[in-house]
């Protein structure tokens, strides 16, 4: 059953089985917050096991553009569309957010982002991208890298 996530009381329900669930509902909330604040849209999401075709979505283009395999057990993922643009994101129990752009218009941007909660290792599949830090008041310090789509999903 899909939630709506609250930036404003920042709540760990859906990634309690996390050793970060903390951080990581505090990147969750920074994310919310984004999306509320830039399109007006209410961020909500699932459990990765009624979200499995966005999981997989997700999945399939991290091994088809870059060969990668996240290593950690999904626990959350939503998908949407706003402003033309197709955003899909997976919530891991250690931690990372996986996110993917994919504009509907030709030509637009189209990118996979990888965001690292507040205190969690970089994985050993995403040690080969270089991560730049941000700070955010939910989040604490998040780490974040992405690469360009090159094909068609």
């Amino acid at each position: 059953m899909a939630h709506t996530v609250d930036f404003g009381t920042v709540s760990t329900a859906g990634l309690e089985s996390s050793p970060v669930a903390a951080a990581l509902a505090g990147l969750r909330a920074n994310e919310a917050r984004y999306f509320r604040n830039k399109y007006d849209h209410v961020f909500t999401v699932e459990s990765a096991a009624e979200a499995g075709e966005t999981v997989e979505y997700v999945s399939r283009i991290l091994a088809e553009e870059r060969g990668i395999t996240i290593a950690a057990r999904p626990l959350e993922a939503t998908a949407f569309e706003v402003a033309g643009i197709r955003f899909a994101y997976v919530f891991y129990a250690d931690g990372l957010a996986v996110n993917v752009l994919y504009t509907l218009e030709e030509g637009g941007k189209r990118a996979v982002g990888f965001k690292l909660s507040d205190g969690m290792e970089i994985p050993d599949e995403l040690g080969a991208f270089k991560f730049a830090r941000q700070k955010s008041k939910l989040a604490g310090t998040v780490r974040g890298s992405y690469f360009v789509i090159r094909n068609s999903y």
